[in-house]
């Protein structure tokens, strides 16, 4: 389960958004993952072995917990989910493992873009039926590269809608899809979202021309939520 946290409360509690958002060094991100893990532990009963069959889990099952940094083209991301900017939310992805991404050639959005949608689609994803959300960190530099170009973050959705996609007979070859491998194959795509919603879109890392590309679970039940913050004093 993956938290991202958006609004005022994220820079007055100490979330870490720019280097190693991901990673260690920050109280309030592992105290705060760390918490919600424990919850699902002990409420829902999602312990190994119990609920929780993972076949191998990842260290994000511990903690894992950031938010977006502010200084990125576009509206944050809460905004594009319908709340005030000046609202502090939180919300929950359930995540498959982090790939990170590397591009530092490129200058226009394409090829950075395109690097993602390969990433989101190989052949061993969990997502070959195309229902699922996924989720694109962004690092600031591949951001900075929209910006120079004019490209808003629902341009960017709109290219991996199209472009995350698998041709039948690369599936069928890799034995995702049963079947032998018709003519047609070839020249059949399947693509991996249906709507440009199905792309959690924020920004969040340090300097360096990395990103990172979280699969959701693979199926239609599974959907992010966000939810706004009350703060109690």
């Amino acid at each position: 389960m993956v938290l991202i946290v958006n609004g005022p409360i994220a820079e007055r509690i100490g979330i870490n958004s720019g280097h190693n958002a991901f990673g260690q060094g920050h109280r309030a991100n592992a105290t705060i993952g760390r918490a919600v893990r424990l919850v699902m532990m002990n409420v829902m009963n999602t312990r190994p072995g119990l609920l929780d069959r993972a076949t191998f889990g990842n260290p994000g099952k511990y903690t894992f917990c950031f938010a977006e940094r502010p200084d990125h083209p576009w509206e944050a991301f809460h905004v594009s989910r319908g709340f005030a900017a000046d609202d502090s939310t939180v919300t929950l992805y359930a995540s498959n493992s982090l790939h990170q991404v590397f591009n530092q050639l490129a200058a226009t959005p394409e090829p950075i873009l395109l690097c993602y949608a390969d990433t989101l689609y190989n052949t061993g994803s969990p997502n070959v039926i195309g229902f699922n959300e996924s989720l694109v960190v962004m690092g600031i530099e591949h951001a900075e590269v929209m910006r120079a170009n004019g490209w808003s973050r629902r341009d960017v959705q709109n290219f991996l809608v199209e472009h995350t996609r698998r041709r039948v007979a690369d599936l069928k070859r890799a034995g995702r899809l049963i079947g032998a491998i018709a003519e047609t194959d070839g020249t059949t795509w399947r693509h991996a979202f249906r709507a440009p919603e199905d792309i959690l879109l924020v920004c969040a890392g340090g300097a360096g021309s990395w990103s990172a590309c979280l699969p959701g679970w693979g199926n239609k039940w599974t959907r992010s939520v966000t939810t706004r913050i009350e703060e109690t004093r």
